[in-house]
């Protein structure tokens, strides 16, 4: 769950390493990490803020707080369309660098990291997440019942994106929101963030009853679009509501598109002429994939094999490098039921 808004930074300058590093500095700093752990952090995001600038096109860094129970953390989401890696294994020994980095290697960062997943094709680029944590925060992390990646990231240009996302518990279940504030920059995200409020303090009422309420809520802002989902494991089933271009999808893996969820058109806070559920199976395994319209709608997971297996914070970061627009806020989120089969 999301602590904070994200930074994201396009790393096409020497001097973007050492503002990248800060960044991460100060970030961790107020979520509460010593000085040990802003250190390891440090070398972790010195490390790929490097391999970006010398390797990549269009690179970029992507920090986002992050929640697991009472614990805090820190992802750093490694975004690249470079030449990729022809043998990841040899990247990871230590000392290993073609780029002048610190020669640290992935294998260190890796060790630096609480969990760290990587995802890279020749000719295609690289997304690799890092995760850190302010304190031991397995036992946080394995109550999750749900594993989640997620990208927000502004329209060109702007400081905020005017999109929001969140996930909530609920009895046994897990809620999920998209909000996509009406244009961008700070009045669009003060429509989204409220709808994000509301979905936490109205989580008890479902998705129709979130909307609802969101509707109620946003009518002084300039409104949103925005969709619910709630994952029921028990029931095996998504119930499904959504008001405007947020597109909802359910992946099953070995399908390239998969599933998608209905929402109807209008706008939460001004004009809303249904708000119904939808009720979908969800198959073990699946992946729920959430987005706003800041990402085109041609994607298909299974243009890289093996990608829907992937941790969601790396297909996540796929999706957005390879699908959005560039002229939006885009948020991307995947979330799938935590297992054994899926680590």
């Amino acid at each position: 769950m999301p602590a904070g808004a994200p930074l994201a930074l396009v790393i096409d300058d020497a001097s973007k390493v050492g503002e990248a590093r800060r960044s991460a500095v100060a970030l961790a700093r107020r979520l509460g990490f010593d000085e040990t752990g802003r250190g390891q952090l440090a070398i972790v995001v010195t490390e790929a803020a490097t391999n970006l600038f010398k390797h990549a096109v269009g690179g970029e860094l992507i920090l986002q707080g992050l929640e697991a129970g009472e614990a805090q953390g820190l992802e750093v989401l490694s975004i690249d369309r470079g030449p990729g890696m022809a043998d990841i294994g040899r990247c990871f020994a230590d000392g290993f660098s073609t780029a002048g980095s610190p020669g640290h290697g992935l294998g260190a960062i890796s060790r630096l990291s609480s969990s760290f997943e990587i995802d890279s094709g020749l000719g295609v680029g690289t997304v690799s997440s890092a995760r850190l944590w302010a304190v031991a925060s397995t036992k946080a992390v394995k109550l999750d019942p749900v594993e989640w990646g997620a990208v927000n990231v502004p329209f060109p240009g702007e400081l905020v994106s005017g999109d929001a996302w969140g996930i909530a518990a609920d009895s046994g279940q897990t809620l999920i929101v998209v909000a996509d504030g009406l244009g961008h920059g700070p009045l669009a995200a003060e429509a989204s963030h409220a709808a994000v409020r509301v979905f936490h303090a109205k989580a008890a009422l479902g998705p129709a009853g979130i909307i609802g309420a969101a509707h109620e809520a946003l009518r002084s802002t300039r409104g949103a679009a925005m969709a619910v989902a709630r994952l029921d494991p028990a029931r095996r089933e998504i119930v499904y509501c959504g008001v405007g271009n947020i597109a909802g999808a359910i992946v099953v893996p070995g399908h390239g598109r998969g599933s998608s969820m209905v929402s109807h058109n209008g706008t939460v806070g001004h004009t809303v002429r249904k708000i119904k559920e939808f009720v979908y199976p969800w198959e073990e395994g699946s992946l729920v994939i959430m987005h706003s319209d800041g990402l085109a709608s041609h994607w298909r997971l299974d243009r890289r094999a093996g990608l829907a297996l992937k941790h969601p914070s790396l297909i996540a970061g796929v999706l957005y490098r390879d699908s959005a627009r560039g002229r939006d806020d885009v948020t991307v989120l995947v979330v799938r039921e935590r297992s054994e089969s899926y680590p």
